[in-house]
């Protein structure tokens, strides 16, 4: 593996890391080149290391052992790694809502899911991840980066790991969503309640309370997303 230029480079990174694998014809089991070693020999910084780690853990790709290191879980070929989608706040409004029809196939399906599924263990993660969108959003207005991490958890209660293999393809793209998405914290401010509505249903195990109340929280979003320009994508 050769040093990587500057820009691009978790994507650089996850196509080097995939490459290596499939040359070296690593094997489920193998373990891979440390952080330290990934860091020397291709010319990156830990965060760069640990968010490309992080992601293949999310595809289920490998795991990572505390105190022994990460291990390759299944085959990997250059082709399998795909670039994770990404969109800019200031492109037309229409690519917004393109973004949002994927987005609301992916979450009420996983509302469902975990409506079916959610264990009490997952209960109570969804619940402290809740508490803490509240908290926040009461004393700034906004949930930020708490909200996605709500979502999150639903994904998690699903027990399924493709809904979260799926989000990494999109992640960038549905993160514009919850952190000050376009220059405004008060986006999609009004869906707030609803998302105590949407816990109480999974809680219940009611799939289609929990679909509704997907339904009505993205109904929100795209409220707001056609109140902003169409040519900026900024507010009107």
């Amino acid at each position: 593996m050769q040093p990587l230029p500057s820009a691009d480079r978790i994507a650089a990174v996850s196509a080097a890391l995939a490459a290596f694998i499939a040359e070296g014809a690593l094997q489920p089991g193998d373990r891979l080149p440390t952080e330290r070693e990934l860091m020397a020999r291709l010319a990156v910084g830990r965060s760069t290391v640990r968010e490309v780690i992080r992601q293949f853990q999310a595809r289920g790709l490998v795991e990572t052992r505390k105190g022994s290191g990460t291990y390759l879980l299944r085959a990997i070929t250059p082709g399998a790694i795909h670039v994770s989608l990404t969109i800019d706040a200031g492109l037309l409004r229409d690519r917004l809502l393109q973004t949002l029809e994927i987005r609301r196939g992916l979450e009420v399906a996983a509302s469902e899911a975990a409506a079916r599924r959610a264990t009490p263990a997952d209960l109570v993660v969804l619940e402290e991840k809740l508490v803490a969108m509240e908290r926040v959003h009461l004393d700034q207005g906004t949930a930020g980066p708490e909200d996605l991490q709500f979502h999150l958890a639903i994904y998690d209660a699903t027990h399924n790991p493709l809904f979260r293999q799926l989000l990494e393809q999109f992640r960038e793209t549905f993160e514009h969503f919850f952190e000050k998405p376009f220059d405004r914290p008060d986006f999609a401010r009004r869906s707030f309640a609803l998302h105590r509505e949407l816990f109480d249903a999974i809680r219940a195990g009611d799939p289609e309370a929990a679909r509704l109340k997907t339904l009505g929280i993205l109904a929100i979003v795209e409220e707001d997303i056609q109140a902003m320009s169409p040519t900026t994508g900024s507010p009107q």
